[in-house]
């Protein structure tokens, strides 16, 4: 899987964690009610893909499932994303969205609808010249690639095959002359962690909007990798927040939500205000849409709250058990549930479940629920 599915975080320059005390009311500086309207909706249009990604959730094949969403039942969801108020982004992602044949028709669609769609088409030999300069012409708002090393050498060994760093560098460089907008998107590992500060120097060589990193959730093939310690991913966490304020592109973090915490406390130390950092999570400014229409919280969180072939994405969203429920955070086992952060934060989710079985146990990756 190439691109990640944009777990639990927003985009910082539309976010700002504030603080409500009741469950379904987290809304954003825009007033954006997280209960009834999502930030973002990523629809995963299919598994196949030719890489072997070691953070993998999907552990996706070059082969596509014959149960893949069709157009028409694209058309249906994209309208029902469009129908949100204020409308969400949009994102195409995979496994690899080149694998689909009327990939372009999709982005059509969606366009046609009224949705500005970005995608993350995995750095393969699909991803060439011509697909790039078509997303431009569609009107594709963003595309998102991943460099989860600074060298060729790091960067192929994690994403299982060489000529993907090279791939993944002329696509930005192509998009660049196309004036389509990138975002890189990094994996964050206790083997790639050290690598952060080069390929932040990257993104900036690479002219990108936004950097997209993910603290890995150790799922699919992902649970064979290191994982940071606590201690050692607030270290990472204060890093990114101090470049951040320097750097000349937006920096996001997926399924690290106590990033907010980390970028508070930063803040408070050096003298600034409070800052404006992404406040959304699983199924609360978030929701991830299978290939096969099953709806979850988010991309690494394997609980299905119900199926959009039948019930319409904004029901399910709004109203399902699971979905309400990871709403309220308060409700949450252990520290995650007493923080006085729990609104801003509430923890990762999909690593809770992923490291408990339980989706609403406390986030391990988190220094303060350690501590406490």
């Amino acid at each position: 899987m190439d691109g990640h599915p944009h777990g639990e975080t927003g985009d910082d320059s539309t976010l700002s964690g504030q603080p409500s005390g009741k469950p379904a009311k987290h809304n954003n500086s825009a007033g954006r009610d997280y209960g009834e309207t999502p930030l973002v909706v990523t629809w995963e249009v299919s598994q196949a893909c030719d890489l072997a990604c070691d953070h993998c959730r999907a552990e996706a094949n070059p082969d596509r499932c014959a149960d893949e969403l069709d157009l028409a039942e694209a058309r249906t969801l994209f309208e029902q994303v469009a129908r949100f108020s204020p409308q969400p982004f949009l994102v195409l992602s995979g496994g690899d969205p080149l694998k689909r044949p009327d990939i372009f028709e999709l982005l059509e669609t969606a366009v046609d609808v009224g949705l500005t769609p970005s995608v993350t088409p995995a750095t393969t030999p699909l991803l060439d010249r011509e697909v790039i300069e078509r997303f431009a012409e569609i009107g594709v708002g963003r595309m998102a690639l991943s460099l989860d090393g600074a060298t060729a050498a790091s960067h192929d060994t994690f994403r299982g095959e060489d000529g993907t760093y090279e791939t993944a560098i002329r696509a930005a460089e192509i998009a660049r002359e196309v004036d389509l907008s990138i975002q890189i998107n990094t994996t964050v590992t206790a083997e790639t962690a050290t690598e952060l500060p080069e390929i932040a120097r990257i993104v900036d060589d690479l002219e990108a909007a936004m950097w997209e990193v993910f603290f890995l959730v150790p799922t699919g093939r992902g649970a064979e990798l290191g994982q940071l310690s606590p201690d050692r991913a607030r270290e990472v966490m204060e890093w990114l927040y101090e470049h951040s304020t320097e750097a000349p592109y937006r920096i996001i973090t997926v399924e690290a939500p106590f990033y907010r915490r980390v970028a508070s406390e930063v803040a408070r130390e050096n003298g600034g205000g409070r800052p404006r950092v992404g406040s959304t999570g699983a199924a609360n400014g978030f929701v991830f849409v299978s290939h096969t229409g099953e709806v979850y919280p988010s991309g690494f969180l394997p609980l299905s709250a119900g199926n959009i072939r039948e019930k319409p994405l904004p029901e399910i969203y709004r109203h399902a058990p699971l979905m309400k429920h990871l709403r309220q955070r308060e409700s949450f086992v252990g520290p995650c549930g007493s923080c006085p952060f729990t609104t801003d934060c509430g923890g990762s989710r999909s690593r809770a479940y992923a490291s408990t079985g339980n989706p609403f146990a406390s986030d391990p990756l988190c220094p303060w629920a350690v501590a406490d």
